[in-house]
């Protein structure tokens, strides 16, 4: 038992040096001279959609959790299946991403700009990064320099759910390099944006299959979301376009801005999911939450650094991987 121990300590320890090393293969500015108005792209391109719609931040800034939780930030959730090959994608965590649209426009610029330059994966989080800027968290420089990836497979796909402890979901953060400190920051994201009904109505009408609802939900908040998500009817098939979707924090008079009020739902009972829901069970998270209430720059600021930190995750750089042409599509057709 002690030999498998060492063994486990071994391989976690093994697995940050590889990450580390990777990670600091990236650069800040690494396109100051291969391509050097791409963060101004960027940025042009996410201010013009945030105006159009401000939910767009949220919608990438998950799409990129989604992207860098498997197999790396390495773009492979933006390709699209072909054939009989099923990419990251169609896979039921990643059936409700959006935001696709905005990277596909910013690639299409800069590949009249700088041909070939920028990677996919550079985009995603350069459009992450400005997206956390726009609706009000901190504007931190990113390291650029990733690689595509080559591989997007369906069955890779195993992403934390919206139902797993807080312990669950601290182990699953741990398999790439990520604190519980991380997990309760990141969460803080579900400040802003939408939810569809399907992620947590079983917490309204049958948690755990008890055929009553979560009694850890503030009465007047099980109310207000069961005004917006009716009971599901088990005689029709579900939809997951015709699912009703809410604002992640419906008590929250900001659903487009990042800032504290994640947390005061967690600890007023009021978070949409039972995951953000269970941050107010243990001490230590209910601890973190309260501080960053009372911190609100301290949120920021470890809000930006987790999110570096997640952008590190088993990158490809130098001569690894690719930079495709198309996001949707890897360069060589027999990948």
């Amino acid at each position: 038992m002690a030999n498998l121990a060492l063994r486990v300590v071994a391989t976690a320890t093994l697995m940050s040096m590889v990450v580390a090393a990777a990670a600091a293969q990236l650069q800040v500015h690494f396109y100051k001279d291969s391509c050097p108005q791409a963060e101004l792209v960027v940025k042009g391109i996410m201010q013009q959609r945030f105006s159009a719609d401000p939910s767009i931040p949220a919608g990438l800034l998950r799409m990129h959790f989604h992207d860098c939780f498997i197999r790396g930030c390495d773009g492979s959730v933006l390709i699209d299946s072909n054939g009989n090959r099923v990419a990251e994608k169609d896979a039921p965590p990643n059936l409700t991403l959006r935001g696709f649209e905005v990277i596909d426009q910013i690639k299409a610029e800069l590949e009249k700009q700088c041909k070939g330059i920028v990677s996919c994966a550079d985009i995603l989080a350069l459009a992450t990064r400005d997206g956390v800027a726009l609706t009000g968290g901190s504007a931190y420089a990113l390291p650029t320099g990733r690689r595509d990836g080559t591989v997007s497979n369906i069955s890779d796909v195993h992403i934390p759910g919206p139902s797993f402890s807080v312990a669950a979901a601290a182990s699953a953060m741990q398999t790439i390099n990520l604190s519980l400190e991380d997990l309760v920051t990141l969460l803080g994201a579900h400040a802003m944006g939408f939810c569809q009904c399907g992620f947590f109505v079983d917490r309204l009408y049958n948690f755990l299959g008890s055929g009553q609802a979560d009694p850890n939900i503030d009465p007047q908040f099980l109310g207000v979301l069961r005004q917006k998500c009716p009971r599901p009817d088990p005689s029709v098939l579900f939809n997951l376009s015709t699912d009703p979707k809410i604002f992640m924090t419906p008590s929250s008079s900001t659903p487009f801005k990042l800032d504290t009020s994640f947390y005061r739902g967690v600890l007023n009972e009021q978070a949409t999911l039972q995951l953000d829901q269970e941050l107010a069970f243990t001490d230590l998270t209910r601890r973190m939450a309260a501080d960053y209430i009372s911190q609100p720059n301290a949120f920021r600021r470890k809000f930006a650094k987790a999110m570096i930190k997640l952008g590190n995750v088993n990158v490809l750089t130098g001569q690894q991987g690719e930079i495709r042409a198309n996001c949707r599509k890897f360069n060589q057709p027999s990948h």
